[in-house]
Protein backbone atom coordinates (compact mmCIF):
# COMPACT_ATOMS: atom_id res chain seq x y z
CA UNK A 1 0.00 0.00 0.00
CA UNK A 2 1.57 3.67 -0.72
CA UNK A 3 2.20 5.61 2.28
CA UNK A 4 1.49 9.68 2.81
CA UNK A 5 2.66 11.68 5.71
CA UNK A 6 -0.94 12.76 6.26
CA UNK A 7 -1.84 9.69 6.97
CA UNK A 8 -0.41 9.40 10.23
CA UNK A 9 0.12 6.25 10.86
CA UNK A 10 3.44 6.81 12.75
CA UNK A 11 0.87 7.74 15.38
CA UNK A 12 -0.66 4.74 15.67
CA UNK A 13 -0.37 2.18 18.19
CA UNK A 14 0.74 -0.62 15.76
CA UNK A 15 4.11 -1.92 15.51
CA UNK A 16 5.45 -2.25 11.64
CA UNK A 17 4.55 -6.51 11.75
CA UNK A 18 1.10 -5.60 12.41
CA UNK A 19 1.09 -2.46 9.77
CA UNK A 20 2.46 -5.02 7.08
CA UNK A 21 -0.29 -7.62 8.05
CA UNK A 22 -2.91 -4.83 7.71
CA UNK A 23 -1.32 -3.64 4.55
CA UNK A 24 -1.11 -7.11 3.10
CA UNK A 25 -4.81 -7.87 3.56
CA UNK A 26 -6.20 -4.70 2.08
CA UNK A 27 -4.26 -5.34 -0.76
CA UNK A 28 -5.40 -9.03 -0.93
CA UNK A 29 -9.07 -7.63 -0.64
CA UNK A 30 -8.64 -4.85 -2.64
CA UNK A 31 -7.43 -6.91 -5.78
CA UNK A 32 -10.32 -8.21 -6.80
CA UNK A 33 -12.25 -6.31 -6.13
CA UNK A 34 -11.15 -3.21 -8.23
CA UNK A 35 -12.59 -4.55 -11.68
CA UNK A 36 -12.87 -0.84 -13.24
CA UNK A 37 -8.59 -0.75 -13.22
CA UNK A 38 -8.81 -4.24 -15.41
CA UNK A 39 -10.55 -3.25 -18.08
CA UNK A 40 -9.93 1.04 -18.57
CA UNK A 41 -6.76 2.74 -18.84
CA UNK A 42 -5.06 3.49 -15.45
CA UNK A 43 -2.70 5.42 -14.46
CA UNK A 44 -1.43 7.08 -10.42
CA UNK A 45 0.58 9.38 -9.54
CA UNK A 46 1.30 12.90 -7.53
CA UNK A 47 -0.12 11.31 -4.37
CA UNK A 48 -2.18 13.17 -1.69
CA UNK A 49 -0.52 16.89 -3.48
CA UNK A 50 -2.27 16.17 -7.01
CA UNK A 51 -5.97 17.93 -7.52
CA UNK A 52 -6.75 17.34 -11.17
CA UNK A 53 -6.72 15.93 -14.09
CA UNK A 54 -5.56 17.82 -17.31
CA UNK A 55 -8.56 18.05 -19.74
CA UNK A 56 -6.62 19.29 -22.43
CA UNK A 57 -8.98 21.71 -23.64
CA UNK A 58 -9.35 25.26 -22.43
CA UNK A 59 -12.07 28.43 -21.86
CA UNK A 60 -11.95 31.64 -23.09
CA UNK A 61 -12.09 34.48 -20.49
CA UNK A 62 -13.99 37.38 -21.40
CA UNK A 63 -11.87 39.96 -20.38
CA UNK A 64 -7.82 40.58 -18.95
CA UNK A 65 -6.76 42.41 -15.32
CA UNK A 66 -7.73 45.82 -14.65
CA UNK A 67 -5.91 48.07 -16.82
CA UNK A 68 -4.71 45.75 -20.03
CA UNK A 69 -5.86 46.04 -23.46
CA UNK A 70 -7.98 43.31 -24.13
CA UNK A 71 -8.05 43.89 -27.67
CA UNK A 72 -4.45 43.21 -27.48
CA UNK A 73 -4.24 39.89 -25.99
CA UNK A 74 -5.55 36.24 -25.64
CA UNK A 75 -6.92 34.86 -22.79
CA UNK A 76 -7.78 31.36 -21.81
CA UNK A 77 -8.13 29.09 -18.55
CA UNK A 78 -7.41 25.43 -18.69
CA UNK A 79 -9.96 22.91 -18.27
CA UNK A 80 -9.36 20.01 -15.61
CA UNK A 81 -11.27 17.92 -13.60
CA UNK A 82 -10.37 17.82 -9.97
CA UNK A 83 -9.56 14.37 -8.46
CA UNK A 84 -12.67 13.51 -5.82
CA UNK A 85 -11.83 12.21 -2.21
CA UNK A 86 -12.72 8.91 -0.98
CA UNK A 87 -12.62 7.72 2.63
CA UNK A 88 -13.82 4.28 4.18
CA UNK A 89 -13.25 4.31 7.74
CA UNK A 90 -13.08 0.72 9.89
CA UNK A 91 -11.82 -0.45 12.82
CA UNK A 92 -9.17 -2.90 14.37
CA UNK A 93 -9.24 -4.68 17.73
CA UNK A 94 -5.74 -4.50 20.01
CA UNK A 95 -6.61 -7.81 20.66
CA UNK A 96 -6.00 -8.69 16.68
CA UNK A 97 -2.77 -6.54 16.81
CA UNK A 98 -1.36 -8.11 19.67
CA UNK A 99 -2.53 -11.69 18.15
CA UNK A 100 -0.64 -10.15 14.80
CA UNK A 101 2.71 -9.69 17.01
CA UNK A 102 2.10 -13.26 18.48
CA UNK A 103 2.26 -14.54 14.74
CA UNK A 104 -1.34 -15.56 14.59
CA UNK A 105 -2.15 -16.04 10.66
CA UNK A 106 -5.57 -15.38 11.09
CA UNK A 107 -6.49 -12.31 13.38
CA UNK A 108 -9.83 -10.93 13.24
CA UNK A 109 -9.88 -7.94 10.31
CA UNK A 110 -13.13 -8.11 9.66
CA UNK A 111 -14.06 -4.72 9.48
CA UNK A 112 -11.02 -3.87 7.00
CA UNK A 113 -12.76 -6.50 4.70
CA UNK A 114 -16.15 -4.57 4.81
CA UNK A 115 -14.26 -1.12 4.11
CA UNK A 116 -12.01 -2.67 1.07
CA UNK A 117 -15.52 -4.00 -0.58
CA UNK A 118 -17.06 -0.57 -0.02
CA UNK A 119 -14.12 1.47 -1.63
CA UNK A 120 -13.80 -0.79 -4.61
CA UNK A 121 -17.44 -0.39 -5.40
CA UNK A 122 -17.41 3.36 -4.60
CA UNK A 123 -14.29 3.33 -7.88
CA UNK A 124 -16.38 0.84 -9.95
CA UNK A 125 -19.77 2.84 -9.55
CA UNK A 126 -18.04 5.72 -10.30
CA UNK A 127 -16.09 4.02 -13.64
CA UNK A 128 -19.67 2.48 -14.90
CA UNK A 129 -22.53 4.24 -13.42
CA UNK A 130 -20.97 7.95 -12.87
CA UNK A 131 -20.58 10.14 -10.26
CA UNK A 132 -22.51 13.60 -10.31
CA UNK A 133 -21.80 15.39 -7.51
CA UNK A 134 -17.82 15.15 -8.22
CA UNK A 135 -18.21 15.70 -12.39
CA UNK A 136 -17.48 12.16 -13.17
CA UNK A 137 -20.09 10.49 -15.81
CA UNK A 138 -20.23 7.04 -16.43
CA UNK A 139 -19.38 4.16 -18.95
CA UNK A 140 -22.86 3.26 -19.35
CA UNK A 141 -24.33 6.89 -18.86
CA UNK A 142 -22.15 7.93 -22.12
CA UNK A 143 -23.15 5.44 -24.11
CA UNK A 144 -25.32 6.95 -26.61
CA UNK A 145 -26.67 3.29 -27.77
CA UNK A 146 -30.02 2.51 -26.35
CA UNK A 147 -30.11 0.16 -23.49
CA UNK A 148 -30.28 -3.35 -23.90
CA UNK A 149 -32.02 -5.01 -21.67
CA UNK A 150 -30.00 -7.98 -20.05
CA UNK A 151 -32.68 -9.84 -18.04
CA UNK A 152 -32.14 -12.87 -15.43
CA UNK A 153 -32.46 -15.76 -18.02
CA UNK A 154 -28.58 -16.31 -18.88
CA UNK A 155 -29.45 -18.93 -22.39
CA UNK A 156 -30.16 -15.71 -23.48
CA UNK A 157 -27.13 -13.95 -22.94
CA UNK A 158 -25.07 -15.04 -25.56
CA UNK A 159 -27.12 -13.84 -28.46
CA UNK A 160 -27.77 -10.54 -26.66
CA UNK A 161 -23.90 -9.84 -26.14
CA UNK A 162 -23.28 -11.03 -29.45
CA UNK A 163 -25.60 -8.28 -31.25
CA UNK A 164 -24.08 -5.31 -28.85
CA UNK A 165 -20.26 -6.66 -29.79
CA UNK A 166 -21.59 -6.31 -33.65
CA UNK A 167 -23.20 -2.35 -32.56
CA UNK A 168 -19.85 -1.91 -31.51
CA UNK A 169 -17.79 -3.23 -34.58
CA UNK A 170 -20.54 -1.19 -37.03
CA UNK A 171 -19.36 1.89 -35.38
CA UNK A 172 -15.77 1.05 -35.90
CA UNK A 173 -15.12 0.34 -32.49
CA UNK A 174 -12.22 -2.40 -32.50
CA UNK A 175 -12.13 -5.44 -30.00
CA UNK A 176 -11.21 -7.17 -28.01
CA UNK A 177 -14.59 -6.72 -26.08
CA UNK A 178 -14.99 -7.71 -22.50
CA UNK A 179 -17.92 -8.14 -20.55
CA UNK A 180 -18.14 -6.49 -16.85
CA UNK A 181 -21.22 -7.41 -14.85
CA UNK A 182 -22.33 -7.37 -11.55
CA UNK A 183 -22.06 -10.45 -8.77
CA UNK A 184 -25.42 -11.80 -9.61
CA UNK A 185 -25.16 -11.74 -13.39
CA UNK A 186 -21.96 -13.63 -12.97
CA UNK A 187 -22.88 -15.49 -10.66
CA UNK A 188 -25.28 -17.03 -12.93
CA UNK A 189 -23.17 -16.98 -16.05
CA UNK A 190 -20.72 -19.23 -14.84
CA UNK A 191 -23.25 -21.62 -13.22
CA UNK A 192 -24.68 -22.32 -16.76
CA UNK A 193 -24.14 -24.60 -18.88
CA UNK A 194 -25.41 -24.85 -22.71
CA UNK A 195 -26.69 -27.59 -24.81
CA UNK A 196 -23.43 -29.92 -25.47
CA UNK A 197 -22.33 -29.50 -22.14
CA UNK A 198 -19.48 -25.93 -23.03
CA UNK A 199 -19.68 -23.70 -20.36
CA UNK A 200 -21.64 -20.05 -21.27
CA UNK A 201 -18.39 -18.07 -19.73
CA UNK A 202 -16.73 -19.87 -22.14
CA UNK A 203 -19.05 -19.09 -24.97
CA UNK A 204 -19.19 -15.63 -24.49
CA UNK A 205 -14.87 -15.29 -23.82
CA UNK A 206 -15.41 -16.54 -27.67
CA UNK A 207 -18.08 -14.22 -28.93
CA UNK A 208 -16.18 -10.92 -27.44
CA UNK A 209 -12.56 -12.38 -28.23
CA UNK A 210 -12.20 -10.88 -24.05
CA UNK A 211 -13.05 -11.64 -20.76
CA UNK A 212 -16.40 -11.77 -18.33
CA UNK A 213 -15.57 -10.16 -15.38
CA UNK A 214 -16.79 -10.08 -12.52
CA UNK A 215 -17.46 -6.34 -10.78
CA UNK A 216 -19.01 -5.33 -7.62
CA UNK A 217 -21.02 -2.04 -8.03
CA UNK A 218 -22.01 -2.67 -11.22
CA UNK A 219 -25.82 -2.60 -12.14
CA UNK A 220 -26.71 -4.49 -14.75
CA UNK A 221 -23.42 -4.98 -17.44
CA UNK A 222 -21.21 -3.11 -19.92
CA UNK A 223 -19.87 -4.23 -22.65
CA UNK A 224 -16.60 -2.53 -23.76
CA UNK A 225 -13.36 -2.24 -26.29
CA UNK A 226 -10.54 -3.12 -24.59
CA UNK A 227 -8.58 -1.53 -27.64
CA UNK A 228 -6.90 1.33 -25.15
CA UNK A 229 -7.01 5.11 -25.09
CA UNK A 230 -11.13 5.08 -24.75
CA UNK A 231 -11.55 5.26 -21.07
CA UNK A 232 -9.13 7.16 -18.60
CA UNK A 233 -8.78 6.36 -14.84
CA UNK A 234 -6.33 8.74 -13.04
CA UNK A 235 -5.31 7.97 -9.26
CA UNK A 236 -3.49 10.71 -6.94
CA UNK A 237 -3.27 8.76 -3.95
CA UNK A 238 -3.74 5.22 -4.43
CA UNK A 239 -5.81 3.28 -1.81
CA UNK A 240 -3.90 3.75 1.35
CA UNK A 241 -4.47 3.27 5.31
CA UNK A 242 -4.60 5.75 7.66
CA UNK A 243 -4.68 6.26 11.10
CA UNK A 244 -7.67 8.60 12.81
CA UNK A 245 -7.22 7.66 17.07
CA UNK A 246 -7.72 4.90 19.42
CA UNK A 247 -8.61 3.88 23.09
CA UNK A 248 -8.07 0.97 25.11
CA UNK A 249 -9.54 -1.34 23.03
CA UNK A 250 -9.69 -0.16 19.38
CA UNK A 251 -7.92 1.85 16.88
CA UNK A 252 -10.10 3.33 14.07
CA UNK A 253 -7.85 3.53 10.54
CA UNK A 254 -9.47 4.00 7.39
CA UNK A 255 -8.90 3.33 4.01
CA UNK A 256 -8.44 6.54 1.18
CA UNK A 257 -7.94 7.29 -2.21
CA UNK A 258 -8.48 10.24 -4.61
CA UNK A 259 -9.25 9.47 -8.33
CA UNK A 260 -11.22 11.02 -11.22
CA UNK A 261 -12.23 9.11 -14.38
CA UNK A 262 -12.62 10.50 -18.43
CA UNK A 263 -14.99 8.98 -20.84
CA UNK A 264 -12.98 9.56 -24.20
CA UNK A 265 -14.78 7.64 -26.49
CA UNK A 266 -18.61 7.08 -25.73
CA UNK A 267 -18.80 4.89 -28.33
CA UNK A 268 -16.75 1.97 -27.15
CA UNK A 269 -19.48 0.71 -24.84
CA UNK A 270 -23.25 -0.77 -24.88
CA UNK A 271 -24.92 -0.82 -21.71
CA UNK A 272 -26.84 -3.61 -20.77
CA UNK A 273 -29.49 -2.97 -18.16
CA UNK A 274 -30.24 -5.56 -15.39
CA UNK A 275 -34.04 -5.43 -16.78
CA UNK A 276 -34.79 -8.52 -19.42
Amino acid sequence: MAVSDHLLRDLAPIPSRAWKEIDDEARARLTPLLAARRVVDYSDGGGWGADSLSLGRTDDLPSPPDGVPGDQVRLRRRRVAPLAEVRVPFTVDRSAIEDIERGDPAADLADLERAARLAAEVENRAVFHGWGAAGITGIADSSPYPAVGLGTEPTAYAGIVARAADTLRCRGIEGPYTLVIGPEGYTRIVETTEHGGFLLVDHLARITGGRVVWAPGVRGAVLLSERGGDFVLRVGQDLSVGYVDHDADTVRLYLEETFTFRVLEPDAAVALSAAG
